[in-house]
């Protein structure tokens, strides 16, 4: 037996000893935040993978990570799929700054936070955006003062994911007014909780509130939260949104788990009709094919790109796959609202299920797959300048 083979055995028996029947299917997913009560199996989820290292199986076990290799992430990922269970924990913890200061922390940064962020006790959220300063993010405004040891921050962002439960924040922040723009810009870190920091959440058309305005008003960040040089924070900034594009477009590392009943297939034939184990339509068949085809495609060619991706870390092609991983969010979410017929327009009501009011929320959501995390426009410019090197 292959050591690979012999790993798989292993995580098949750990998940059957290990995973509550609660969190397989469609539910919660811990993020980190003091603020949210989990379920109890989410909770015991989240603590028997942050004993193994599990919630970030590839991360050094120093901090708590599982130390394993990239192949062997993946078969633990595709265990998890095949018993439909939700990943163990999410959030911009694993998926942004986790990485991030990986690369740009110093140790004590790493040993402060990294722990935290592993074992789900705390909830990051991003402060880039502003009213001013969205696909111009070097515009942005808002400003700290130095004060011996310690930012006072004064200013504004917007579009703030996940700003009400956050208890952190990683924020751009202008440090020398008097610098080109690119510049003079530094990277911190701060508490949500503390007086000068306020939220006013964001209504947004599918009826949830996952985005806020944050307000500064003589908030406070640590000198040693300062993470990289002072005003050198463009580079740790860009070096985020390249974890971020990776986390769009599927090149976090190995495939998320598939819920089952929540296929593409599964769902034709349970609203459109099935006849000798198929699809009853043609037409509709063809559709759905394609989309998975496209899907499946689009998960080798990331995977090829991360097994030829010398450096370790992601760079200017992640654009591709954020574009990319994009436009199949919103393809995947519109075929499924179409597949529903009347059931996928309910938002509300006894007639119609969980799955298909989700359904609907899911499909207005990612109307805006195509604008966050760098906007379409955005990173077609990156791919024509940075991947394809075309003139200016």
């Amino acid at each position: 037996m292959s050591e690979i083979a012999e790993f798989r055995s292993e995580v098949r028996g750990w998940l059957a000893e290990n995973c509550p029947e609660g969190v397989k299917g469609p539910g919660q997913i811990a993020v980190g935040s003091t603020k949210i009560e989990l379920e109890p199996d989410v909770a015991l989820w989240l603590e028997r993978c942050a004993e193994k290292g599990f919630t970030a199986p590839t991360w050094p076990t120093e901090f708590g990570g599982g130390g394993l290799s990239t192949a062997q992430a993946k078969v633990f990922y595709e265990e998890m799929g095949n018993i439909g269970a939700r990943m163990p924990l999410g959030g911009m913890g694993m998926t942004m700054i986790g990485p991030t200061l990986l690369e740009y922390g110093t140790q004590a940064q790493k040993e402060r936070h990294m722990p935290k962020i592993i074992r789900g006790e705390v909830q990051w959220c991003q402060g880039y955006s502003e009213p001013n300063a969205g696909s111009d993010l070097a515009a942005l405004n808002s400003k700290a003062d130095d004060k011996g040891d310690h930012f006072v921050i004064n200013g504004q962002k917007v579009w703030t994911s996940g700003a009400a439960t956050a208890d952190w924040m990683f924020a751009l922040v202008r440090t020398d007014p008097d610098a080109p723009k690119h510049e003079g810009i530094s990277f911190v870190l701060l508490t949500m909780d503390q007086p000068g920091v306020t939220v006013k959440p964001i209504r947004l058309i599918s009826g949830s509130s996952p985005f806020g305005e944050t307000f500064f008003d003589d908030a406070i960040a640590d000198k040693d939260n300062l993470v990289g040089e002072l005003n050198k924070g463009w580079s740790v900034g860009k070096r985020l949104l390249q974890y971020e594009r990776s986390g769009i477009g599927g090149l976090n590392g190995g495939a998320r788990p598939t819920q089952p009943g929540s296929g593409l297939v599964e769902i034709a034939k349970n609203y459109v009709g099935e006849r000798e184990g198929k699809i009853d339509d043609s037409a509709i068949r063809e559709k759905v094919t394609t989309l998975n085809m496209n899907r499946a495609a689009f998960r080798l060619t990331a995977q090829r790109a991360n097994a030829e991706n010398k450096s370790g870390t992601p760079g200017a092609a992640t654009s591709i796959f954020k574009l990319y991983g994009a436009a199949l969010q919103q393809d995947g979410a519109e075929l499924k609202r179409e597949l529903m017929g009347f059931k996928g327009l309910g938002v509300s009501g006894n007639e119609f299920s969980e799955m298909e009011i989700t359904s609907v929320e899911e499909w207005l959501h990612t109307k805006a797959t195509t604008i966050y995390g760098g906007s379409n426009e955005i990173q077609a410019n990156i791919i024509s300048k940075r991947v394809l090197g075309l003139p200016e």
